[in-house]
């Protein structure tokens, strides 16, 4: 779960709406908002149930979002800096990755507002998870272990747990992998090939496990999304597989790149779906059945490159 893309108020858009005039979102299923972002053509949005823009911002390469409970956003500008900017686009919070570690390579794909206010940043090159306080300065940081070191791919998405741990997907490893707040790791979950020859490309015809988001559950089980493994995954802590959805599982539909899971309070998983090409839905609802129950998709205002996707409470 997601919580902080939950609490995007309506106040926080009055005076932003933006409308399209002929251009809508395809929906099969009763009609939702969706944060959607997309960096081949670099828009960060919300979506209206109508299918119209509600607010939108430029951005350029984009794998994670949030809105906060304050109504702002917390978004990156390309691979190192995160920004909290308000409804009116005014950036009140910087954090730039490049800087603070210059001249080492660094890039951002992770990030996360705390509780306790502090910001949460992963940093692949540095392989390292910091906390940062309003005035930038790192309150606490945790080394990561990467067996496969490369600046672009150390991390994809990663998340602080309840329990204090960091769940992260170690994309270019294959990996899932649970630190503690000294950088120990206390589980680890290898994503299997289940015996296919890994392939180039990032669309359907590409194969591999570059894991892009895990989950922790409340069973105690993680949801993972496999990345160009095509596929989402339930593990249990001893690391059982217990439930699966393959690229080809759901008529009608072909995965690609795996990108952000949730499960729904419903039971039912939502599915980001990348580079999967204009036929495919970008955001797929299932149920534990595998039946698919809603699918979003826009190809108007997004393009194929679209990892960042959550649905929003309508608005009230």
């Amino acid at each position: 779960m997601i919580p902080s893309l939950s609490s995007f108020s309506r106040a926080a858009i009055l005076g932003l709406t933006i409308f399209v005039s002929g251009v809508r979102a395809e929906q099969t299923g009763p009609a939702r908002r969706v944060l959607a972002g997309d960096d081949s053509t670099h828009r960060l949005a919300i979506v209206g149930a109508d299918g119209k823009l509600e607010w939108e911002i430029k951005v350029g390469a984009i794998h994670d979002a949030h809105i906060l409970p304050n109504g702002n956003v917390l978004l990156q500008q390309g691979w190192t800096k995160v920004q909290e900017v308000t409804p009116d686009q005014k950036v009140v919070w910087e954090y730039d990755a490049a800087k603070a570690n210059a001249p080492k390579p660094v890039q951002v794909h992770a990030f996360q507002r705390l509780e306790n206010g502090l910001t949460m940043v992963a940093e692949s090159g540095p392989a390292r998870i910091i906390e940062i306080d309003q005035d930038g300065k790192v309150q606490h940081e945790v080394k990561l272990t990467v067996k496969s070191p490369n600046t672009h791919s150390d991390t994809r998405l990663v998340r602080k747990l309840a329990n204090g741990n960091y769940l992260v997907a170690h994309e270019r490893d294959g990996a899932v992998r649970e630190y503690d707040a000294t950088g120990k790791i206390v589980w680890e979950y290898e994503v299997p090939l289940f015996g296919k020859p890994t392939k180039g490309g990032h669309g359907p015809e590409g194969f591999g496990n570059s894991v892009f988001s895990a989950v922790r559950l409340p069973n105690g089980n993680t949801l993972i999304g496999a990345g160009n493994g095509h596929s989402v995954l339930e593990v249990t802590p001893a690391k059982e597989i217990v439930w699966k959805i393959e690229q080809n599982d759901l008529p009608g539909i072909t995965l690609a790149w795996v990108t952000r899971i949730e499960r729904l309070a419903n039971g039912n998983t939502l599915i980001g779906n990348c580079h999967a090409g204009k036929d495919n839905p970008q955001i797929i609802e299932v149920t534990a059945d595998k039946k698919v129950v809603w699918t979003w998709k826009d190809f108007t205002n997004f393009g194929n490159s679209t990892p960042v996707v959550a649905v929003l409470p309508d608005k009230k």
